[in-house]
């Protein structure tokens, strides 16, 4: 899910204000002992260099804490991470991967919203990751029991 779809669905929440935003979806597990369902206490952008944009004039955030969450970190990017080698990058500063949680954490942080992610493991993030959407089943049905053991189901 792109940043400027996340912020047009926001917007449409200043219409019908939202008490809470909340993301779930599939990540890719960082390290081998990571499988099952996660709840990120934070999410950072693995492939935006803050550090530049603010050099440039341009303060922004490229991380966010999450209350509530279960302890793992969460990096979010541009790109379905299928390589062996970027796994082992982005292993040494998260724990999963995906391509949308830090552009709602993003808009969430922008408009003062709590903010809840979700996400469960559908793949390895290296060469297997191909088989994803053989996972995604399997996933969607762990994400539905999730809804149903808390009070959003």
């Amino acid at each position: 899910m792109s940043l400027a779809r996340v912020l047009t669905q926001a917007q449409h929440g200043v219409v019908a204000p939202v008490s809470a935003i909340v993301n779930i979806g599939t990540a890719g597990a960082l390290h081998d002992r990571h499988a099952g369902l996660f709840v990120p206490s934070r999410v950072t952008e693995h492939d935006l260099d803050a550090d530049v944009l603010r050099d440039l004039g341009y303060p922004t955030a490229s991380s966010w804490e999450i209350p509530d969450g279960d302890g793992t970190v969460l990096a979010t990017g541009d790109s379905f991470i299928s390589d062996s080698s970027r796994r082992a990058q982005l292993a040494r500063i998260a724990d999963l991967v995906d391509m949308e949680g830090a552009a709602v954490a993003r808009v969430a942080a922008e408009f003062g919203v709590p903010l809840r992610l979700v996400k469960v493991v559908s793949d390895t993030a290296d060469e297997t990751a191909v088989d994803w959407p053989e996972r995604v089943d399997a996933a969607a049905r762990r994400l539905g029991e999730w809804l149903r053991e808390t009070d959003l189901g």
